[in-house]
C-alpha cells in the first residue's frame, strides 16, 4: 500500500517536472507575442494623471485575465475533438501577427505624422469627464488587443504540447497564461512608474547628487524604453508569424530548406514577406470598399 503510494507520488513529480520543462519551452515560443503585448500594454497605460496609471493598468489586467479564462476551456475543446483546427488557427493567427507587424512597419514610414492620444493628453489637460471617457476607451481598446494576443497564446502554447494527454495541456497552457498575465502587467506597472520613481529621487537628492543623477536618467529613460519595446515587439511579431509558416505549412517548409540562411532570418524574410502582401491586400480592399461608397452616394 506504502509502496503504491510512493510510486504515485513519482509519477506526479515526473508529471510536474515535464509540465516546468514544457512550460518554459513554451513561454519561449511565445516570446515575441509577450514582448509586442508588453509594448502595447506599456503605452496603453501611459499618459494619465500619476494617480490613474495603476488603476487603468488593473482594470487591463483583469480584463486579459478574463480573456484567458474564455479562451483556455475553448481551445481545450477544440485541441481535444477537432485537433486540426488549433494548427488552422496558429495558421490564420499568423497571418495576422504578420500583417500587424508589416502594418506597423508601413505606419511608421507612411504616417508618421499620427499622434498618440496619449501625448496629446501631456499637453492638452482634459476635464474629469472626459478623462473618464478616454480611460474606459483604452481600456476596452487594450482589452480587445489582448484578446487577440492571448488567443495566439494560447494557440502556440498549445501547439508544443500537442499530442499529449488533456490533463498535460492544460497543466501547461495554464502555467504559460499566469506566466504572461503575471509577467507582462508586472512589468508594464514598473514602467509605467518609472518615471515617477525618478522624480522622487529627484527631489530626495541633492542638485549634483548620485540619486538626483539615477532620477533624471529614469524620467529621460521612459519615453526610449516604450519606444524600445514597441521596436523590439514588431520584430518578434514578424518572427513569431514566420515560424510559424515555416514550420506549420509544408509548402513553405521545403521551400526553404535548400535556403543556407540562419533560421531567424528565413524566419523573419517569410514573415515580413506575408505581412507585406496581406497588408497590401487588406489596403487594395479598403480601397475598393472606398471606391464602391463613393460611386453609391453619387
Amino acid at each position: 500500500m506504502a509502496s503504491g503510494f510512493f510510486a504515485l507520488l513519482d509519477d506526479i513529480a515526473a508529471l510536474m517536472d515535464d509540465v516546468v520543462v514544457m512550460s518554459k519551452i513554451s513561454t519561449k515560443k511565445t516570446a515575441g507575442i509577450l514582448g509586442d503585448d508588453l509594448a502595447v500594454n506599456a503605452e496603453k497605460a501611459t499618459g494619465f494623471v500619476a494617480s490613474r496609471e495603476l488603476p487603468v493598468l488593473w482594470a487591463i489586467t483583469k480584463g486579459s485575465a478574463l480573456n484567458k479564462l474564455i479562451i483556455l476551456p475553448v481551445a481545450f475543446l477544440l485541441s481535444a475533438f477537432v485537433p486540426i483546427s488549433v494548427t488552422v488557427a496558429l495558421v490564420l493567427g499568423g497571418f495576422y501577427l504578420a500583417y500587424e507587424g508589416a502594418e506597423k512597419i508601413y505606419e511608421y514610414f507612411f504616417h508618421k505624422s499620427h499622434i498618440d492620444a496619449h501625448r496629446v493628453y501631456t499637453k492638452n489637460p482634459l476635464t474629469k469627464e472626459e478623462q473618464e471617457i478616454a480611460e474606459k476607451k483604452k481600456i476596452k481598446s487594450a482589452i480587445f488587443t489582448d484578446f487577440i494576443l492571448s488567443v495566439e497564446i494560447v494557440i502556440i502554447a498549445l501547439g508544443t504540447v500537442m499530442g499529449r494527454d488533456i490533463l498535460f495541456q492544460i497543466l501547461v497552457v495554464s502555467i504559460v497564461c499566469i506566466v504572461a498575465t503575471v509577467g507582462v502587467y508586472g512589468i508594464v506597472a514598473l514602467i509605467v512608474r518609472m518615471d515617477d520613481f525618478g522624480y522622487r529621487l529627484v527631489k530626495l537628492g541633492k542638485e549634483k547628487g548620485a540619486l538626483n543623477h539615477i532620477g533624471n536618467f529614469l524620467i529621460r529613460a521612459l519615453p526610449i524604453v516604450i519606444k524600445s519595446l514597441a521596436v523590439i515587439g514588431t520584430i518578434a511579431l514578424i518572427l513569431v508569424a514566420g515560424g510559424i509558416f515555416v514550420h506549420h505549412i509544408e509548402f513553405i517548409h521545403h521551400l526553404v530548406e535548400t535556403v543556407s540562411l540562419p533560421s531567424i532570418v528565413i524566419e523573419f524574410i517569410v514573415g515580413l514577406l506575408v505581412g507585406i502582401l496581406a497588408v497590401v491586400l487588406v489596403n487594395g480592399f479598403k480601397y475598393i470598399l472606398k471606391a464602391i461608397k463613393g460611386k453609391t452616394k453619387n
